[in-house]
């Protein structure tokens, strides 16, 4: 029998296991720093979406598909429940993430026809359709200070940014960290977004290990400290340093390990740039003149859905001399 699967056919040593370890590798940094900051909170919530997460894949393959083929084996729905634990407050309660998983592989992923059909990130259609839902819960961030929790709640820089300006107040006249709590992550925020120098650590491997490739984390930082600078450069009283909306919110942890997602990204070098400068553009654009505070999710997802046209551009020919 031959065994048939989405385009494009590549022959590698690598296979689809090896690069789901890779990445969940690259998250341990990230991970660690939020137990360290969130404590048991941080566990419990992202043992239950990896566990909601796999059990959703495993029924819908078992009980919908009648496939016996057990497809969590190949690693993806951890990361997906990783990933979306990574985009959820550490406050969110349980049964919100339990239903996060459930749309994020029982409507991002399976109704696609599983791993590489899937034309947006389960993960942040999870985080999307949870915030869209829950909007108060998913903006409760906990407050932290010096690595610990205060018990009290706080806005997240972004939040607190956004909020300020609406106000009609200043840039001097806001109390935003300093680029050295946003680096190392003395700031509230989702749970995996929080520290940079974890998420840089994790992208080091990632490339170092070849998982993947150097042009839609560049491309979309790149584009992001372009816009965000112009903007600056216009009126620095109301829009922020471009650092600042690199070292804040979901800019890291969506630049490496949301946005170069095999499935839902382009092929070509010339169409991940395309993509990159597109999320890029579309993420500043949100948080200056959006509703929204952050806008890394929604540009991920719109730019996901022009993959397919970015793809045409420039088609790569498998089986051929170069």
């Amino acid at each position: 029998m031959l065994t048939v699967s989405p385009s494009p056919h590549y022959q590698s040593e690598t296979n689809t296991t090896k690069l789901m370890c890779n990445v969940l590798i690259a998250l341990v940094p990230a991970f660690i720093f939020s137990l360290i900051v969130f404590g048991i909170s941080s566990l419990i919530l992202t043992i239950t979406a990896i566990v909601s997460c796999c059990f959703f894949e495993f029924a819908i393959n078992k009980w919908l598909f009648k496939n016996e083929d057990c497809s969590i084996k190949d690693c993806s729905a951890i990361i997906t429940g990783l990933l979306l634990s990574f985009n959820l407050p550490n406050s969110l309660p349980l049964w919100m993430v339990v239903i996060g998983s459930l749309v994020a592989i029982g409507i991002a992923k399976m109704s696609f026809g599983g791993l590489g059909c899937n034309i947006f990130n389960p993960a942040l259609v999870g985080r999307v359709f949870l915030l869209i839902s829950f909007p108060a819960q998913m903006t409760t961030w906990t407050k932290v200070q010096d690595y610990t929790i205060d018990g009290t709640t706080g806005a997240t820089p972004l939040g607190m940014l956004k909020e300020n300006i609406l106000s009609g107040k200043t840039i001097s006249q806001i109390d935003l960290p300093t680029f050295q709590d946003l680096f190392i992550g003395n700031i509230g925020g989702s749970l995996g977004e929080i520290s940079v120098i974890a998420l840089i650590i994790g992208g080091l491997y990632l490339l170092f290990t070849k998982t993947i490739s150097w042009h839609i984390p560049v491309s979309v930082l790149g584009s992001m400290f372009l816009f965000s600078g112009i903007l600056f450069l216009i009126n620095p009283e109301i829009y922020a340093n471009p650092l600042f909306h690199i070292f804040s919110g979901g800019a890291m942890l969506g630049a490496i390990f949301m946005a170069t997602d095999y499935a839902t990204s382009p092929m070509t070098p010339t169409g991940k740039i395309i993509f990159g400068i597109g999320i890029g553009f579309i993420t500043i654009i949100i948080r200056s003149f959006g509703a929204y505070p952050e806008g890394m999710s929604f540009a991920i997802l719109l730019m996901n859905a022009l993959t397919p046209l970015i793809n045409k551009i420039q088609p790569r020919f498998y089986g051929s001399n170069k």
